[in-house]
Protein backbone atom coordinates (compact mmCIF):
# COMPACT_ATOMS: atom_id res chain seq x y z
CA UNK A 1 0.00 0.00 0.00
CA UNK A 2 0.94 3.76 -0.59
CA UNK A 3 1.56 4.76 2.89
CA UNK A 4 0.84 8.28 2.12
CA UNK A 5 -1.84 7.89 0.02
CA UNK A 6 -3.53 5.90 2.55
CA UNK A 7 -2.43 7.90 5.43
CA UNK A 8 -4.26 10.99 2.92
CA UNK A 9 -7.47 8.93 2.82
CA UNK A 10 -7.16 8.36 6.54
CA UNK A 11 -7.12 12.08 7.77
CA UNK A 12 -10.50 13.01 5.03
CA UNK A 13 -12.78 11.57 7.58
CA UNK A 14 -10.61 11.42 10.87
CA UNK A 15 -11.12 15.02 11.96
CA UNK A 16 -8.14 14.66 14.99
CA UNK A 17 -5.52 13.81 12.29
CA UNK A 18 -4.05 17.16 11.71
CA UNK A 19 -1.39 18.58 9.88
CA UNK A 20 1.23 18.80 12.56
CA UNK A 21 0.84 14.60 13.18
CA UNK A 22 0.51 13.15 10.17
CA UNK A 23 4.20 12.78 9.42
CA UNK A 24 3.93 10.45 13.01
CA UNK A 25 0.47 8.36 11.49
CA UNK A 26 3.05 8.07 8.30
CA UNK A 27 5.92 6.39 10.67
CA UNK A 28 3.77 4.43 12.33
CA UNK A 29 1.97 3.01 9.63
CA UNK A 30 5.40 2.05 8.04
CA UNK A 31 6.08 0.61 11.51
CA UNK A 32 2.66 -1.54 11.18
CA UNK A 33 4.05 -2.40 7.55
CA UNK A 34 7.49 -3.25 8.47
CA UNK A 35 5.64 -5.72 11.12
CA UNK A 36 3.63 -7.81 9.32
CA UNK A 37 6.47 -8.27 6.93
CA UNK A 38 8.22 -9.69 9.51
CA UNK A 39 9.31 -13.48 9.15
CA UNK A 40 8.61 -15.59 12.03
CA UNK A 41 9.69 -18.61 12.71
CA UNK A 42 8.83 -18.89 16.36
CA UNK A 43 8.83 -21.99 18.21
CA UNK A 44 7.15 -22.60 21.13
CA UNK A 45 9.04 -24.12 23.95
CA UNK A 46 7.57 -25.26 26.88
CA UNK A 47 8.14 -22.71 29.81
CA UNK A 48 6.77 -23.75 33.07
CA UNK A 49 4.21 -25.80 34.41
CA UNK A 50 2.27 -24.73 37.40
CA UNK A 51 0.03 -26.63 39.72
CA UNK A 52 -2.57 -23.94 40.18
CA UNK A 53 -5.41 -24.85 41.75
CA UNK A 54 -6.67 -28.30 44.17
CA UNK A 55 -9.38 -29.01 41.36
CA UNK A 56 -9.64 -28.72 37.91
CA UNK A 57 -9.51 -25.85 35.95
CA UNK A 58 -12.38 -23.94 34.10
CA UNK A 59 -11.07 -21.10 32.34
CA UNK A 60 -7.84 -19.20 31.69
CA UNK A 61 -7.08 -15.68 30.66
CA UNK A 62 -4.31 -13.02 29.48
CA UNK A 63 -4.21 -9.48 30.38
CA UNK A 64 -3.45 -7.43 27.29
CA UNK A 65 0.41 -7.33 27.58
CA UNK A 66 0.32 -10.49 28.79
CA UNK A 67 2.72 -9.93 31.77
CA UNK A 68 -0.58 -11.29 34.01
CA UNK A 69 -2.70 -13.96 33.60
CA UNK A 70 -5.87 -15.72 35.61
CA UNK A 71 -7.14 -19.29 36.05
CA UNK A 72 -10.67 -19.92 37.58
CA UNK A 73 -11.67 -23.26 39.29
CA UNK A 74 -13.49 -25.45 40.72
CA UNK A 75 -11.79 -24.65 44.19
CA UNK A 76 -14.13 -21.98 44.27
CA UNK A 77 -11.46 -19.48 43.69
CA UNK A 78 -9.79 -17.14 40.82
CA UNK A 79 -5.67 -16.83 40.83
CA UNK A 80 -3.65 -13.86 39.82
CA UNK A 81 0.03 -15.19 38.44
CA UNK A 82 2.85 -13.33 36.75
CA UNK A 83 4.02 -14.79 33.25
CA UNK A 84 7.32 -14.52 33.48
CA UNK A 85 8.12 -15.84 36.77
CA UNK A 86 4.86 -18.31 37.22
CA UNK A 87 4.40 -16.74 40.42
CA UNK A 88 0.88 -16.88 42.18
CA UNK A 89 0.14 -12.97 43.15
CA UNK A 90 -2.81 -13.65 44.45
CA UNK A 91 -5.88 -15.43 45.38
CA UNK A 92 -9.39 -14.05 44.78
CA UNK A 93 -11.36 -15.83 47.17
CA UNK A 94 -15.16 -15.22 47.85
CA UNK A 95 -17.36 -17.65 46.20
CA UNK A 96 -19.13 -20.46 47.24
CA UNK A 97 -19.17 -22.42 44.12
CA UNK A 98 -17.23 -23.36 40.75
CA UNK A 99 -15.65 -20.21 39.26
CA UNK A 100 -16.48 -21.00 35.84
CA UNK A 101 -16.30 -17.57 33.61
CA UNK A 102 -13.18 -15.15 33.80
CA UNK A 103 -12.26 -11.83 32.27
CA UNK A 104 -9.77 -8.86 32.44
CA UNK A 105 -10.83 -5.50 31.45
CA UNK A 106 -8.65 -5.57 28.17
CA UNK A 107 -7.04 -3.16 27.14
CA UNK A 108 -6.57 -1.32 30.61
CA UNK A 109 -6.37 -4.87 32.41
CA UNK A 110 -6.58 -3.06 36.00
CA UNK A 111 -10.40 -5.46 36.72
CA UNK A 112 -10.91 -9.06 37.00
CA UNK A 113 -14.63 -10.36 36.57
CA UNK A 114 -15.29 -13.96 37.72
CA UNK A 115 -18.65 -14.88 37.23
CA UNK A 116 -19.84 -18.29 39.63
CA UNK A 117 -21.87 -20.90 39.97
CA UNK A 118 -22.86 -19.33 43.17
CA UNK A 119 -25.28 -17.29 40.98
CA UNK A 120 -22.82 -13.92 41.53
CA UNK A 121 -20.31 -12.17 39.92
CA UNK A 122 -18.07 -9.90 41.64
CA UNK A 123 -15.72 -7.38 40.02
CA UNK A 124 -11.67 -7.42 41.62
CA UNK A 125 -8.95 -4.82 41.30
CA UNK A 126 -6.02 -6.45 39.99
CA UNK A 127 -3.31 -4.35 41.60
CA UNK A 128 -5.04 -5.19 45.56
CA UNK A 129 -7.15 -8.40 44.62
CA UNK A 130 -9.69 -6.01 46.61
CA UNK A 131 -13.21 -7.08 45.57
CA UNK A 132 -14.93 -3.86 44.34
CA UNK A 133 -19.13 -5.63 44.19
CA UNK A 134 -20.33 -8.79 44.14
CA UNK A 135 -23.32 -8.44 41.22
CA UNK A 136 -26.42 -10.53 42.18
CA UNK A 137 -29.86 -10.71 40.40
CA UNK A 138 -29.00 -14.10 38.30
CA UNK A 139 -31.35 -17.06 39.37
CA UNK A 140 -28.97 -19.81 38.48
CA UNK A 141 -25.39 -20.25 37.52
CA UNK A 142 -23.55 -17.99 35.83
CA UNK A 143 -21.47 -19.39 32.87
CA UNK A 144 -20.50 -16.88 30.32
CA UNK A 145 -19.17 -13.15 30.84
CA UNK A 146 -17.29 -10.32 29.14
CA UNK A 147 -16.52 -7.12 29.29
CA UNK A 148 -17.19 -4.48 26.81
CA UNK A 149 -13.77 -2.49 25.30
CA UNK A 150 -14.79 0.91 27.23
CA UNK A 151 -14.64 -0.54 30.61
CA UNK A 152 -17.96 0.86 31.78
CA UNK A 153 -19.55 -2.13 31.44
CA UNK A 154 -19.45 -6.30 32.31
CA UNK A 155 -22.14 -8.51 30.72
CA UNK A 156 -23.59 -11.64 32.66
CA UNK A 157 -25.07 -14.94 31.00
CA UNK A 158 -26.88 -17.45 32.87
CA UNK A 159 -28.37 -20.95 33.67
CA UNK A 160 -31.30 -18.72 33.94
CA UNK A 161 -31.96 -17.89 30.68
CA UNK A 162 -31.40 -13.80 30.93
CA UNK A 163 -28.17 -11.99 30.62
CA UNK A 164 -27.31 -9.05 32.83
CA UNK A 165 -25.28 -6.13 32.35
CA UNK A 166 -23.57 -3.99 34.78
CA UNK A 167 -22.25 -0.74 35.66
CA UNK A 168 -18.94 -1.31 36.79
CA UNK A 169 -18.13 1.93 38.46
CA UNK A 170 -21.36 2.29 40.47
CA UNK A 171 -21.79 -1.35 40.67
CA UNK A 172 -25.22 -1.50 40.03
CA UNK A 173 -27.04 -3.60 37.04
CA UNK A 174 -27.93 -1.61 34.23
CA UNK A 175 -30.59 -4.35 32.42
CA UNK A 176 -31.54 -7.44 32.26
CA UNK A 177 -32.00 -9.20 28.92
CA UNK A 178 -35.15 -11.45 28.50
CA UNK A 179 -36.38 -13.62 25.28
CA UNK A 180 -34.33 -16.47 25.26
CA UNK A 181 -36.37 -19.78 26.29
CA UNK A 182 -32.89 -21.71 27.82
CA UNK A 183 -29.96 -21.21 29.06
CA UNK A 184 -27.35 -18.65 27.83
CA UNK A 185 -23.99 -20.23 26.95
CA UNK A 186 -21.84 -17.17 24.77
CA UNK A 187 -22.03 -13.70 25.01
CA UNK A 188 -20.01 -11.29 23.17
CA UNK A 189 -19.84 -7.33 22.86
CA UNK A 190 -19.29 -5.80 19.60
CA UNK A 191 -16.09 -3.09 19.68
CA UNK A 192 -17.60 -0.04 19.95
CA UNK A 193 -19.98 -1.34 22.63
CA UNK A 194 -22.96 -0.33 21.88
CA UNK A 195 -24.58 -3.90 21.10
CA UNK A 196 -24.11 -7.33 23.03
CA UNK A 197 -25.11 -10.99 21.40
CA UNK A 198 -26.26 -13.89 23.53
CA UNK A 199 -26.26 -17.33 22.67
CA UNK A 200 -28.59 -19.92 23.99
CA UNK A 201 -29.17 -23.39 23.98
CA UNK A 202 -32.72 -22.55 22.37
CA UNK A 203 -31.13 -22.70 18.94
CA UNK A 204 -30.75 -19.33 18.86
CA UNK A 205 -28.70 -16.04 18.85
CA UNK A 206 -30.28 -12.56 20.01
CA UNK A 207 -28.85 -9.39 19.37
CA UNK A 208 -29.71 -6.56 21.53
CA UNK A 209 -29.06 -2.88 22.11
CA UNK A 210 -27.29 -2.12 24.63
CA UNK A 211 -28.42 1.24 25.91
CA UNK A 212 -31.68 0.45 26.32
CA UNK A 213 -31.63 -3.31 26.61
CA UNK A 214 -34.12 -4.03 23.76
CA UNK A 215 -33.86 -7.20 21.42
CA UNK A 216 -32.56 -5.82 17.49
CA UNK A 217 -32.66 -8.81 15.91
CA UNK A 218 -33.34 -12.86 16.62
CA UNK A 219 -30.73 -15.33 14.26
CA UNK A 220 -32.59 -17.98 13.67
CA UNK A 221 -31.48 -20.94 11.36
CA UNK A 222 -29.27 -23.40 13.81
CA UNK A 223 -31.20 -26.85 14.62
CA UNK A 224 -29.19 -27.08 17.46
CA UNK A 225 -27.94 -25.54 20.42
CA UNK A 226 -25.25 -22.46 19.83
CA UNK A 227 -22.18 -23.15 21.70
CA UNK A 228 -20.62 -19.66 20.32
CA UNK A 229 -21.12 -16.38 18.69
CA UNK A 230 -19.09 -13.66 18.15
CA UNK A 231 -18.67 -9.89 16.31
CA UNK A 232 -15.71 -9.32 13.98
CA UNK A 233 -13.48 -6.30 14.33
CA UNK A 234 -15.79 -3.26 12.31
CA UNK A 235 -18.95 -5.44 14.11
CA UNK A 236 -20.52 -5.69 10.44
CA UNK A 237 -20.80 -9.60 10.95
CA UNK A 238 -21.82 -12.12 13.43
CA UNK A 239 -20.32 -15.78 13.10
CA UNK A 240 -22.04 -18.26 15.50
CA UNK A 241 -21.23 -22.24 16.15
CA UNK A 242 -23.61 -24.76 16.96
CA UNK A 243 -24.34 -28.31 17.92
CA UNK A 244 -26.09 -28.40 15.01
CA UNK A 245 -22.52 -29.17 13.31
CA UNK A 246 -22.59 -26.33 11.23
CA UNK A 247 -21.36 -22.34 11.34
CA UNK A 248 -23.13 -19.23 10.20
CA UNK A 249 -22.30 -16.25 9.17
CA UNK A 250 -24.98 -13.27 9.73
CA UNK A 251 -25.10 -9.23 8.79
CA UNK A 252 -24.92 -7.79 11.96
CA UNK A 253 -26.66 -4.40 11.14
CA UNK A 254 -29.73 -6.47 9.78
CA UNK A 255 -29.71 -10.27 11.40
CA UNK A 256 -30.06 -11.38 7.78
CA UNK A 257 -28.17 -14.69 7.25
CA UNK A 258 -25.46 -14.86 4.56
CA UNK A 259 -24.31 -17.87 4.50
CA UNK A 260 -23.49 -21.64 6.60
CA UNK A 261 -19.74 -22.74 6.42
CA UNK A 262 -20.77 -26.83 6.60
CA UNK A 263 -18.29 -29.56 6.24
CA UNK A 264 -17.83 -31.08 9.85
CA UNK A 265 -18.96 -33.92 10.74
CA UNK A 266 -19.30 -33.46 14.55
CA UNK A 267 -21.01 -30.73 16.84
CA UNK A 268 -19.12 -27.06 16.32
CA UNK A 269 -17.34 -26.59 19.91
CA UNK A 270 -16.10 -23.03 18.96
CA UNK A 271 -15.75 -20.57 16.43
CA UNK A 272 -13.53 -17.08 16.39
CA UNK A 273 -12.42 -14.47 13.59
CA UNK A 274 -9.22 -13.39 13.03
CA UNK A 275 -8.51 -9.50 14.08
CA UNK A 276 -9.26 -8.19 10.76
CA UNK A 277 -12.70 -10.14 10.22
CA UNK A 278 -11.20 -11.71 7.30
CA UNK A 279 -11.09 -15.51 8.53
CA UNK A 280 -13.02 -17.09 10.32
CA UNK A 281 -11.87 -20.09 12.67
CA UNK A 282 -13.96 -22.92 13.45
CA UNK A 283 -13.38 -26.04 16.27
CA UNK A 284 -15.41 -29.33 16.45
CA UNK A 285 -15.93 -32.75 18.14
CA UNK A 286 -15.15 -34.48 15.34
CA UNK A 287 -11.36 -33.50 16.00
CA UNK A 288 -10.33 -31.02 13.35
CA UNK A 289 -10.86 -27.51 13.20
CA UNK A 290 -11.32 -25.60 9.50
CA UNK A 291 -10.77 -21.99 8.36
CA UNK A 292 -12.93 -20.17 6.24
CA UNK A 293 -12.93 -16.66 4.23
CA UNK A 294 -15.20 -14.27 5.35
CA UNK A 295 -15.58 -12.87 2.03
CA UNK A 296 -16.13 -16.43 -0.04
CA UNK A 297 -17.73 -18.21 2.49
CA UNK A 298 -15.10 -20.87 0.98
CA UNK A 299 -13.23 -23.70 3.54
CA UNK A 300 -9.70 -22.39 2.57
CA UNK A 301 -8.14 -24.92 5.20
CA UNK A 302 -8.34 -27.92 7.00
CA UNK A 303 -6.58 -28.56 9.76
CA UNK A 304 -6.26 -32.22 10.82
CA UNK A 305 -4.64 -33.85 13.45
CA UNK A 306 -6.01 -34.36 16.78
CA UNK A 307 -7.05 -37.63 17.77
CA UNK A 308 -9.89 -35.75 20.07
CA UNK A 309 -12.39 -33.13 19.78
CA UNK A 310 -11.37 -29.43 19.55
CA UNK A 311 -12.90 -27.27 22.84
CA UNK A 312 -10.82 -24.25 21.96
CA UNK A 313 -9.45 -22.26 18.67
CA UNK A 314 -8.05 -18.90 18.27
CA UNK A 315 -5.85 -16.68 16.26
CA UNK A 316 -2.91 -15.16 16.81
CA UNK A 317 -2.82 -11.18 17.04
CA UNK A 318 -1.66 -10.78 13.68
CA UNK A 319 -3.49 -13.71 11.98
CA UNK A 320 -1.60 -15.99 10.24
CA UNK A 321 -1.21 -18.76 13.37
CA UNK A 322 -3.91 -20.74 14.87
CA UNK A 323 -3.86 -22.37 17.97
CA UNK A 324 -6.08 -25.09 18.94
CA UNK A 325 -6.84 -26.96 22.26
CA UNK A 326 -7.71 -31.16 22.38
CA UNK A 327 -8.99 -33.32 24.96
CA UNK A 328 -6.35 -35.55 23.07
CA UNK A 329 -4.09 -33.84 25.89
CA UNK A 330 -2.17 -31.38 23.37
CA UNK A 331 -2.52 -28.13 22.02
CA UNK A 332 -1.34 -27.03 17.80
CA UNK A 333 0.06 -24.51 16.31
CA UNK A 334 -1.40 -24.23 12.40
CA UNK A 335 -0.39 -21.98 9.57
CA UNK A 336 -3.61 -20.25 8.70
CA UNK A 337 -3.36 -19.87 5.25
CA UNK A 338 -2.33 -23.52 4.32
CA UNK A 339 -3.54 -25.59 7.47
CA UNK A 340 -0.25 -27.16 7.77
CA UNK A 341 0.64 -28.09 11.65
CA UNK A 342 3.76 -26.27 12.77
CA UNK A 343 3.72 -27.57 16.57
CA UNK A 344 2.34 -29.97 18.57
CA UNK A 345 2.77 -28.40 22.18
CA UNK A 346 2.75 -31.26 24.70
CA UNK A 347 3.34 -31.91 28.25
CA UNK A 348 -0.58 -31.95 29.53
CA UNK A 349 -1.57 -34.79 31.68
CA UNK A 350 -5.36 -34.04 30.51
CA UNK A 351 -7.92 -32.81 28.61
CA UNK A 352 -6.97 -29.02 27.52
CA UNK A 353 -9.84 -26.95 27.47
CA UNK A 354 -8.87 -23.56 27.63
CA UNK A 355 -5.57 -21.80 25.31
CA UNK A 356 -4.64 -18.34 24.63
CA UNK A 357 -2.10 -16.10 22.86
CA UNK A 358 -1.22 -12.75 24.47
CA UNK A 359 -1.17 -9.67 22.10
CA UNK A 360 2.17 -10.24 21.00
CA UNK A 361 2.19 -13.68 20.07
CA UNK A 362 4.75 -14.93 21.38
CA UNK A 363 3.08 -16.48 24.44
CA UNK A 364 0.59 -19.28 25.19
CA UNK A 365 -1.19 -20.19 27.46
CA UNK A 366 -2.69 -23.56 28.24
CA UNK A 367 -5.03 -25.05 30.68
CA UNK A 368 -6.64 -28.56 31.86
Amino acid sequence: TDVTALVEEIQKGEPLITAACVEHVVLLVQRLQQKLGEKENHKFSLFKVLRTHLLPLTNVAFNKSGSRFITGSYDRTCKLWDTASGEELRTLEGHKNVVYAIAFNNPYGDKIATGSFDKTCKLWSTETGKCYYTFRGHSAEIVCLSFNLQSTMVATGSMDTTAKLWDIEKGEEVATLRGHSAEIVALSFNTTGDKIITGSFDHTVAVWDVGTGRRLHTLIGHRGEISSAQFNWDCSLIVTGSMDKTCMLWNAATGTHLATLAGHSDEILDVCFDYTGQRIATASADGSARVYDAQTKKCIAQLEGHGSEISKVCFNPKGNFILTASSDKTARLWDAATGHCLQILEGHTDEIFSCAFNYKGDTIITGN
